[in-house]
């Protein structure tokens, strides 16, 4: 119940940002995304998707061939481009991530180490973002970082009550995972091996990190080209912080298909910086379609094995009906068998029978 109820409260959550930005914008900002899209720069978004695409599956194999789990790479590149369009087109932004998962556990007989290999992969690419993030947020500071400074200087006391909490959590996590006997302890070492395996062993980290990094440049330059899709003519370095937040809005899991933090975050943003909050909107939602597009050979990927589910249904229907006689014949046989037999008993009883009564005639 408790589930159902989170997943519509971020259903709602999502609707009401975009709502509320149609309320305040206008729905011009969503219409004028449709209209500045060109052929070149879509195609140029969708080569990027499929260059991010391919490094996300490989990090995906390293990750899972460390805890176990072999994992062709065409199988994962198949695999995370149906979970990328599942994740586009239904709420919350994760179902395609989860199908992936339990798929991917089912055929290779352990749903658990399959759900958590997309863990790790997933983790991966979250630390690199926020690594990468907060070195372009300090290296490339932005009118919107002044602005929180200052309500920071305003309200010290946000920062001391953010760090205490960290804190607490960290003692009380420490704490249980030293009892043996501690189900989070438990949890807790078995998360660690999963991370020492399949994140930091020699032979993948190295793999993890490059293909991690390369994967956020395609996102950062994805973002770049919705910009100036979207009429931005600010440089590069100043619209990097932005591209970083809407990155960050967008793991939110409060979205629609992707959609709502990060339209929201993006327009807050374009417009502490002076860009307009409008602008921001529309590079919000030029970049939503550039990655919808990017992800729609996964619906080549469900076309192909969906057809292949039908082909393999009447070939095993005529092999099954088949098996089916066989085993009505056999039990036919069995019938007769059983009925012979018993009517040779029955003969034989009555043969017996007759010998008797002769016996006792002639004895007479």
């Amino acid at each position: 119940m408790k589930k159902i109820v989170w997943a519509w409260v971020r259903m709602l959550v999502g609707i009401g940002i975009l709502l509320l930005l149609v309320h305040r914008l206008g729905e011009g900002a969503f219409l004028d995304g449709l209209r500045v899209i060109e052929p070149t720069t879509l195609l140029a978004a969708i080569g990027i998707g499929a260059l991010t695409t391919v490094f996300s599956a490989w990090r995906w194999c390293l990750a899972a061939r460390g805890i176990g789990i072999a994992l062709p790479m065409r199988t994962a590149v198949a695999d995370y481009y149906q979970s990328l369009f599942l994740n586009a087109t239904l709420p919350g932004g994760l179902l395609g991530d989860v199908n992936r998962a339990v798929q991917n556990g089912r055929n290779t007989g352990s749903v658990g180490r399959g759900i958590r290999a997309v863990v790790l992969e997933r983790a991966a690419g979250q630390i690199t973002l926020f690594v990468v993030g907060a070195v372009a947020l300090v290296a490339y500071p932005s009118a919107v970082l002044t602005a929180s400074h200052q309500g920071l200087a305003v309200s010290p006391t946000v920062p001391a009550v953010a760090g205490g909490a960290l804190l607490a959590a960290a003692f009380a996590v420490v704490r249980a995972a030293r009892r043996p006997d501690s189900r989070v302890g438990r949890a807790l070492r078995a998360m660690t091996s999963d991370v020492r395996r399949g994140l930091l062993a020699r032979g993948t980290w190295p793999g993890v990190v490059v293909s991690s990094v390369i994967i956020i440049g395609g996102h950062l330059a994805t973002f770049l080209l919705a910009a100036r899709a979207a009429g931005a003519t600010a440089s590069p370095l100043k619209l990097l912080p932005f591209a970083v937040l809407a990155l960050v809005a967008m793991t939110l899991p409060l979205s629609i298909g992707g959609w709502g933090p990060r339209e929201g975050v993006t327009a807050w943003a374009f417009g502490a910086a002076g860009l307009g909050a409008t602008e921001g909107l529309t590079t919000a939602v030029v970049y939503g379609l550039f990655a919808f597009a990017a992800a729609m050979p996964g619906v080549a990927v469900l076309l192909v094995r969906w057809a292949a589910r039908l082909r393999q249904a009447p070939a095993a229907t005529p092999a099954a009906l088949a098996d089916s006689a066989a085993l009505e014949s056999a039990a036919l046989e069995s019938a007769a068998v059983h009925e012979d037999r018993l009517a040779v008993d029955s003969r034989v009883g009555r043969g017996a029978e007759v010998d008797d009564r002769g016996r006792d005639l002639v004895a007479v």
